[in-house]
């Protein structure tokens, strides 16, 4: 199980680092509709998306480098989720890689012997 763990980290963590990466090196692709209207909100914060995209690069390099996994993972989580709730109502056809990334991050938060104990410390009761 260590291997499969190794292996869900690491392309976790390369999809988190690419990401971010390709913010800050790449042009967008164009955009239409409800998505055009988010993302263009979004960039008028002027903050936004290099907090999120610089979040997503150092988590990712995080999780490539397994330091401070568990982290990581908490920090991605909502990250996660809102990548989820984007492609479910702006942008559909990107809900298979939105799924994928949430059962990577079950996977590793709940199931992994090596870092399901230190997240699971986050639901106990006194």
């Amino acid at each position: 199980m260590k291997k499969v763990t190794l292996i869900v980290r690491i392309l976790m963590g390369l999809v988190f680092l690419g990401s971010g990466a390709a913010f800050f090196f790449t042009t967008p692709p164009p955009m239409e509709g409800p998505i055009a209207a988010f993302f263009n909100g979004m960039m008028a914060t002027h903050y936004f998306f290099y907090l999120l995209k610089g979040t997503e690069l150092i988590c990712g390099l995080l999780l490539i480098s397994g330091f401070f996994v568990p982290l990581a993972l908490v920090v991605l989580a909502p990250v996660i989720l809102n990548i989820f709730l984007i492609h479910s109502f702006l942008m559909p056809n990107g809900i298979p890689m939105a799924i994928v990334l949430g059962l990577l991050e079950i996977y590793l938060a709940f199931f992994s012997a090596e870092y399901s104990p230190t997240i699971k410390q986050l639901f106990r009761k006194k």
